[in-house]
């Protein structure tokens, strides 16, 4: 289907997002030079052919050309690997549902493989397309080694985040050499990593299927993706549904504020973790303490009731506090009350400054394994994020860890193996990264701004901060690249957007959703009132995210949903 000519109705449009519109007669305003430049392009004519990749034979690829750069249509060009999952009802089908991967460095492709996107009633009305972002993956992916063995020795030298001078020092250092050797082995393609960029290319595959507006569901940083198009192409949506939403104001021009808000959601979820550990007690939670730490001096209320724990009857057989026994064995002469939520958050606190201090080593002889304090926060940032295998699997760690020598290493390197970033995620993450966010480039004042982060959020403010260390050194102009759009963010499209995020988010807190949903606008916010995790889930979300893309069906405000799960529990 064609595209409509740039002249009049979109230019009028883009006046509603532009910081300031200028007469037709004098210069362009910003966004409007941004969109006229993908215009410029023409539409790919993408030829799909049946995937060659085992995992993805269920599905059809295709290599779509973009312009490297926006403003030199004519220039070097790079190729997007997309892939699309056809209507399974194609009588019925609506059109073409676009999708993309969070981080930022997320594979699309790599998500695709792991089964049928969207099964159910979005995958029977929509195509469903997918791709590698540029910088990544099978998309012209970040080189910043000259091998994948010299990036993985650099990423397991790293140490984030460094818990003395001497690694402090290291980090700086190391945080300079990866933005040298990004800038020696992508020269001119990381100038050309921006959102904005990523959003043009978006634009160009909706014209390459010949849609004439966009419908996206994505979550985390794919959800700030849909905002920039949304901001640059405001006529050309016709729904986004997001999760997890970042907050795109602070993401782009005060990431400091960003990296806070999220490492004080990852901290919020930590303490829950270790609440619903205690409350789960030692059958279900490996870190709620054995059942020979179990006590029968203090009587407890028993679970869900607040009653005392003499009060509990075979009437209704709720479960003992922390010991998951029904409430007719709990007895005078045999209470049983494993440690409060207190109790087991102190234990973690002991762990981590144990390990801050020196490596823990679990297990002994050859076959041992010795764990940094870097090692356990970033697998409490990654495994935080699935409470219905990340948060039994970071238990078992702990537990496994506290423990020592009589610790099991083989289930420690099993667990720490799940929640490593691969060095080409962390390579397309940090890259991605720095050409969006806002940081004073001054590597040295790291540990400054940590100690800053840390204040109230000691665990992973320093964590999400040293991640983005090298963007202070990063070869980029001091106000940023040209394409870059901070803003304003106020969404006008017909349908408005469709916000979910979970009220336990560790990486995007809900207090983020609500800072967008604002700067957006128009948007509809939907809370999952009892959700964990970084990504929304249940009936209630199945219906809404549908009922919105195949009928444009905008939920009434103030509507929430409740999932009905315990972590741990259920």
């Amino acid at each position: 289907m064609s595209m409509k000519p740039f002249a009049g109705a979109v230019l009028a449009a883009l006046c509603l997002v532009a910081t300031g519109c200028a007469a037709t007669d004098g210069p362009r305003p910003p966004v409007a030079d941004l969109v006229a430049q993908v215009d410029a392009v023409p539409t790919p004519r993408p030829s799909w052919a049946p995937c060659a990749e085992a995992e993805l034979r269920r599905y059809e690829c295709a290599r779509v050309p973009v312009p490297l750069d926006y403003a030199r249509p004519d220039g070097p060009t790079l190729e997007l690997a997309v892939i699309r999952q056809p209507a399974r009802d194609p009588g019925r089908r609506i059109g073409t549902l676009f999708t993309a991967a969070g981080g930022p460095g997320g594979s699309g492709i790599d998500w695709a493989a792991g089964g049928e996107m969207f099964p159910g009633e979005l995958s029977r009305r929509f195509d469903v397309v997918t791709f590698d972002q540029r910088g990544v993956g099978r998309s012209a992916p970040v080189r910043c080694f000259p091998d994948s063995a010299a990036a993985a020795d650099f990423w397991r030298g790293m140490t984030v985040p460094p818990v003395d001078d001497a690694q402090r020092r290291a980090a700086e250092d190391s945080s300079r050499a990866l933005a040298a050797g990004c800038a020696e082995h992508s020269g001119e393609l990381l100038a050309h990593l921006t959102t904005v960029d990523a959003a043009r290319d978006l634009d160009l595959l909706r014209r390459a299927v010949g849609a004439e507006q966009l419908t996206f569901e994505g979550g985390s940083y794919a959800s700030y993706l849909a905002i920039v198009y949304g901001s640059l192409f405001p006529d050309r949506v016709r729904a986004l549904a997001l999760s997890s939403i970042v907050d795109p104001a602070a993401y782009t021009t005060d990431t400091r504020a960003h990296i806070d808000t999220t490492a004080l959601g990852t901290e919020e979820v930590r303490t829950e973790f270790l609440r619903s550990c205690a409350a789960a007690g030692p059958q279900r939670c490996a870190f709620a303490g054995a059942a020979e730490q179990c006590v029968t001096a203090e009587p407890r209320a028993c679970a869900g009731t607040g009653e005392p724990a003499e009060q509990c009857t075979t009437a209704e057989p709720q479960a003992c506090a922390g010991t998951g026994e029904p409430a007719e064995q709990c007895t005078a002469a045999g209470l049983k009350h494993c440690e409060s939520a207190e109790e087991v958050a102190a234990r973690d606190i002991a762990l981590l400054a144990r390990a801050a201090g020196a490596p823990i080593r679990v297990g002994e002889g050859v076959g041992a394994v010795a764990v940094t304090y870097g090692e356990i926060v970033q697998a409490y940032a990654t495994l935080l994020y699935d409470p219905d295998r990340g948060w039994p699997a970071l238990a078992a760690l702990l537990a496994e860890l506290e423990r020592g020598p009589a610790g099991s290493p083989e289930l420690v390197r099993e667990v720490l193996a799940a929640a490593e970033m691969s060095p080409e995620f962390l390579a397309s993450f940090v890259a991605m990264s720095c050409a969006d966010n806002t940081f004073p480039r001054e590597p040295h004042r790291w540990p400054e701004f940590a100690r800053e982060s840390g204040t109230n959020a000691p665990v992973f403010g320093p964590f999400w901060l040293y991640l983005r260390q090298p963007c202070a050194a990063w070869p980029a102009p001091g106000d940023g690249y040209p394409q870059r759009y901070p803003g304003p963010w106020t969404q006008h499209s017909t349908t408005p957007a469709l916000l979910i995020n979970n009220r336990f988010d560790p990486a995007t807190p809900v207090d983020s959703a609500r800072r967008a949903a604002s700067a957006m606008g128009t948007a509809r916010l939907v809370v999952v009132t009892d959700g964990y995790g970084h990504q929304p889930t249940g009936d209630c979300v199945t219906t809404l995210r549908e009922r919105y893309l195949i009928d444009l069906e905008v939920p009434a405000p103030h509507t929430s949903c409740v999932l009905g799960r315990t972590p741990f529990l259920e």
